[in-house]
């Protein structure tokens, strides 16, 4: 072989050997914005995962400030995978994550469409529902210290209209990693009357009530315990109350962003008598888009 056919041969190798490492490093950027997403603190992140032949393959972690900007808004992935997603899921997942996997708390999620998704909290792989749909209803009353004194200190989620007890909440149901949280706003802070995943039924609460048991629905006497800057018994007037959604396990000590019920308590209200909670979920439902 002559020198002009070992230089031919020579690029030819060295072409081959460069086409096969771009092929190799073949690389791409996910572009991601949100809107509506809270700081978690210091102890959850966010996780994207890009769906592939069924398979979760993760675009990375960020973290929210309390102004909601994003950490990181860019992503390089492989190529081919991103080319071949058809979904995006947003998740919580633990700062120190030992577990490769998705957890069970899925915010967000879409299907591209072209270099597109759009992602929403109802898509079937986040929450499966934008909870337009929730109704809610509420009293004052402190059933918990047995006496028909401090009535305006207690909020119960039940409906007396029909002249007996009944659920006072309607809400879709929650898959796992999710549950709902009762809260009234006191002075400007937010105080939880427990978590519950059903209306029809006590929740985790009974931190702050009386002796005696309270009725077979969520809700909460503020006559005990009460937290710093506060003094219980009350008076709930001018109070706001809240049905939030709440990531689950959650390490915040205040409602997270989905709020899809909220109401005010009158100045007037009368103890005993049905209130109603107003639909705030559109306002309060984050989203986002990711461009491929």
């Amino acid at each position: 072989m002559n020198l002009k056919h070992l230089i031919i041969v020579g690029i030819a190798l060295v072409t081959f050997a460069a086409c096969k490492k771009d092929e190799v490093n073949d690389k791409a950027d996910l572009n991601v914005s949100f809107t509506g997403l809270e700081d978690l603190g210091a102890d959850f992140v966010y996780e994207g995962w890009i769906i592939v032949d069924g398979s979760p393959i993760t675009t990375g972690t960020f973290n929210v400030d309390g102004s909601g900007n994003i950490s990181q808004g860019s992503f390089e992935l492989d190529n081919e995978q991103l080319e071949s997603a058809t979904t995006f899921v947003l998740t919580i997942e633990p700062a120190q994550d030992p577990d490769p996997a998705p957890s069970d708390i899925h915010v967000l999620a879409g299907d591209f469409s072209g270099s597109n998704a759009v992602l929403s909290v109802d898509h079937g792989a986040a929450l499966g529902t934008n909870f337009t749909d929730a109704t809610g209803n509420f009293i004052l009353a402190t059933p918990t210290d047995g006496s028909d004194n401090n009535e305006r200190s207690g909020v119960w989620f039940l409906d007396l209209t029909s002249g007996s007890p009944a659920a006072g909440l309607d809400l879709p149901t929650l898959p796992a990693g999710w549950n709902y949280e009762g809260w009234a706003v006191i002075d400007g802070q937010p105080v939880s009357t427990g978590t519950f995943k059903t209306a029809a039924g006590a929740d985790a609460g009974a931190f702050y009530s009386g002796q005696l048991d309270g009725p077979p629905f969520p809700g909460e006497d503020f006559l005990i315990n009460a937290p710093a800057g506060l003094t219980f018994p009350t008076d709930l007037s001018d109070a706001t109350i809240v049905i939030s959604v709440e990531p689950s396990p959650d390490n915040s000590p205040n409602p997270f962003a989905l709020k899809p019920l909220v109401g005010p308590v009158p100045a007037s209200a009368a103890d005993h008598s049905t209130l109603p909670l107003n639909n705030n979920a559109i306002n309060t439902n984050p989203s986002g888009t990711v461009i491929r």
